[in-house]
């Protein structure tokens, strides 16, 4: 797999930058070097991630996961997490490549493959598997279209189901059949995640959510915790910490409008929340993500 990984680095490195570059192919973006801390600090949506140089660790909740060039990363829901990327060894910078996922495209292919149709035991919403030499080739034909953009309206679809197809057969296989099954746990928790993002501002009640998940209130929670590896409450409180970073950084809110804005009441539990999450009082935070970022 050597020269493969040779080449998807030369064809990432080419145009990759420290920020999610897009590739001129749809759901296809790239990243390059040192990428600012409050980027990786997100709700990250469902992906496959390959790692082409350096690592990457990716938190969510109390679960920390750990992966390099040798393995790949699905996240299959929408889901608050830190990640964290570091240079390889040798000092090259990280670089990596992701495709987004969507249940039209991951159930149209398995409407094809019968043999994939049935959903497995409800786990963890994202997971890291070992590369295969397959996977690697797929990746391979799908980023030289950048090098042959009138080929991608033909064949990005072909080259994205074949990447689907690899994962199916890997042990990811199936995390990302239950992203297309609307009985899965994965999916009605999934209907349940977009409720809270939705309305994250909002008092939170469980019972609420389980009824949009079509669950029962303890059936929802066991599920949501093995989905997320976080409670309904706690994915609620990250979304809104998330939110209030952005409106402190970028809309130039204060520290008692931004908590209020995102649904708390109290702008004392809020700061002590944020400076949990994040490490610094909000206001600090606030002025050294600006320092980072000042012209």
């Amino acid at each position: 797999m050597e020269e493969q990984l040779k080449e998807l680095r030369r064809l990432a490195s080419a145009k990759a930058r420290n920020r999610m570059t897009e590739t001129g192919i749809p759901r296809v973006a790239m990243v390059q070097g040192k990428i600012p801390e409050h980027e990786l600090n997100a709700v990250y949506d469902p992906m496959v991630n390959l790692i082409l140089q350096g690592s990457k660790s990716m938190t969510v909740g109390s679960k920390t996961l750990h992966y390099s060039p040798a393995s790949y990363f699905v996240m299959s829901v929408e889901l608050p997490a830190v990640g964290t990327v570091r240079p390889a060894k040798t000092g090259e910078p990280y670089l990596a490549v992701a495709l987004t996922l969507t249940p039209a495209t991951v159930g149209a292919l398995i409407a094809d493959l019968p043999e994939f149709a049935s959903a497995g035991k409800t786990g963890a919403g994202f997971s890291v598997a070992s590369v295969t030499p397959e996977l690697m080739d797929a990746w391979v034909r799908m980023l030289r279209l950048m090098e042959r953009p009138a080929d991608i309206p033909a064949l990005a679809p072909v080259y994205e189901r074949e990447i689907l197809y690899r994962v199916l057969q890997g042990p990811h296989g199936a995390m990302l059949r239950d992203i297309a099954s609307p009985d899965s746990a994965i999916a009605r928790v999934t209907l349940a995640i977009q409720r809270i993002r939705r309305d994250f501002a909002e008092p939170l009640r469980v019972e609420t959510l389980a009824q949009v998940a079509a669950m029962s209130e303890s059936a929802f929670h066991r599920h949501f915790k093995a989905v997320t590896a976080l409670s309904p409450l706690q994915f609620q409180k990250r979304v809104r910490l998330l939110q209030a970073r952005t409106l402190l950084r970028v809309g130039g809110k204060s520290v008692t409008s931004a908590a209020f804005e995102v649904g708390y009441e109290s702008p004392t539990q809020f700061s002590r929340e944020y400076a949990r999450a994040f490490g610094l009082p909000p206001g600090r935070d606030a002025q050294k993500l600006l320092a980072t970022h000042a012209p």
